[in-house]
């Protein structure tokens, strides 16, 4: 007898126009937190002589509360919906933004970035995805990878846009520039593009025999160690290569300027990987798409460390994968657990590549000033590894309980 799964009665679909107006919300979200940082880290030290690593260790502890915060965000979807959810994280946020631009000593500060993390942790990818997941079902893979497309260039926009913002209003204006475009236009966004009302009532049915979804459930809590870890050695590498690119470029004899140049192709190749699935792997099992992330990150950085003559090869290639990376996060949970159960999975296996994230900076510079940016970039070189090999151990799991 198979084993019993939740399902739902079909809900209505995600329209183009909204799914790109979800794709700006994450642009101004992450604009306003994780690139914020690298911005107005020099203003802040300089206008208030606070610690420079005290400064950059805030977006750490922001991460830290954002994943221990995760899995009771998922819940929370899970039980009432996801349009609540991310309209107060995205409303905390703006708050916390205008804590940090009144903020009159490093404490404030730091206290403020607190309260990002809080923000942080409904208003993101992870509980958008899990939103759209628990409202649309199977028809959500589409919606992901069309939001992930609109919010792609979210470096590309916001750090010249962060950095005028600095330039003409400081850093404190900024800050409160961020608030108000979270305030009054990406809550508002959240409101109108995301349904309302408590999630729909699920009832249980027989699973059939061919229901990966169904044989995956069964299996949760061994084969979930085996994903959270993949995707938490994912975000470590995206987190490390988005700190020391630069550095890793330079030391393989690369000028400032041309390193520079060349991270800017990782937007472009991040998009184009997502359009490409959409045109071409909407009807391909994640865990294939899994793969070619995990084998496409790992091929650029091997690139990366032996052959810097083909360094514009090396960023593509990561660039691709990472941007299909952000594609599978959400859709290969989907996948597997089926929509009822989707949006407390997403809560779950967000904490740990968020606690990763949050400790990954601060391993890398000790890394580098103990060891130096050769073996760092060999430590990076192996954890692709790794990511690829447990990649490999999930697509073997998969396979082997589907029929």
């Amino acid at each position: 007898m198979p084993a019993p799964t939740l399902t739902a009665p079909p809900r209505r679909t995600a329209t183009t126009l909204g799914n790109a107006a979800l794709g700006l919300t994450q642009i101004i979200l992450w604009g306003g937190s994780f690139f914020l940082i690298a911005v107005i880290v020099g203003p802040v030290v300089e206008s208030t002589g606070w610690p420079q690593g005290a400064v950059i260790g805030a977006l750490s502890l922001a991460i830290l509360i954002s994943g221990l915060l995760s899995p009771w965000i998922g819940t929370r979807i899970r039980q009432i919906g996801g349009r609540p959810v991310l309209i107060v994280g995205t409303l905390v946020m703006a708050l916390g933004l205008v804590l940090m631009a009144l903020s009159p000593n490093l404490a404030v500060f730091l206290a403020a970035w607190a309260v990002m993390g809080v923000g942080m942790a409904g208003a993101l990818y992870d509980p958008l995805f899990a939103a759209i997941g628990q409202a649309y079902g199977a028809s959500a893979r589409s919606a992901m990878t069309q939001i992930a497309i609109a919010s792609g260039f979210a470096i590309t926009v916001c750090w010249p846009a962060s950095s005028f913002l600095v330039a003409h209003v400081g850093w404190r204006g900024a800050c409160l520039a961020y608030a108000a475009l979270a305030a009054f236009v990406v809550a508002p966004i959240f409101a109108l593009a995301l349904p309302g009302g408590r999630p729909l009532a699920y009832t249980r049915t027989a699973v059939a025999p061919g229901d990966v979804a169904a044989v995956a459930k069964a299996g949760r809590l061994a084969g979930e160690g085996i994903l959270a870890l993949t995707f938490t050695t994912a975000a470590i590498l995206m987190t490390a290569v988005s700190v020391e690119l630069l550095l890793l470029l330079e030391a393989q004899g690369i000028s400032a300027a041309s390193a520079v140049a060349l991270s800017a192709l990782i937007g472009p190749s991040q998009v184009g990987a997502r359009v490409i699935e959409l045109a071409f792997g909407q009807r391909a099992h994640p865990i294939h798409l899994l793969l070619i992330s995990a084998g496409s990150v790992a091929l650029g950085l091997l690139l990366l460390v032996v052959a810097p003559g083909l360094a514009w090869l090396a960023i593509l290639l990561y660039g691709a994968g990472n941007g299909m990376r952000t594609v599978v996060r959400g859709t290969l949970p989907l996948a597997l657990y089926g929509q009822g159960e989707y949006a407390a999975v997403i809560g779950r296996l967000a904490r740990p590549p968020l606690l990763g994230q949050a400790a990954t900076p601060l391993a890398c510079g000790y890394a580098m000033e103990v060891f130096g940016i050769g073996v760092l970039s060999s430590i990076m070189l192996a954890v692709a590894v790794l990511n690829l090999g447990l990649s490999l151990e999930v697509a073997r799991r998969v396979n082997r309980r589907s029929p």
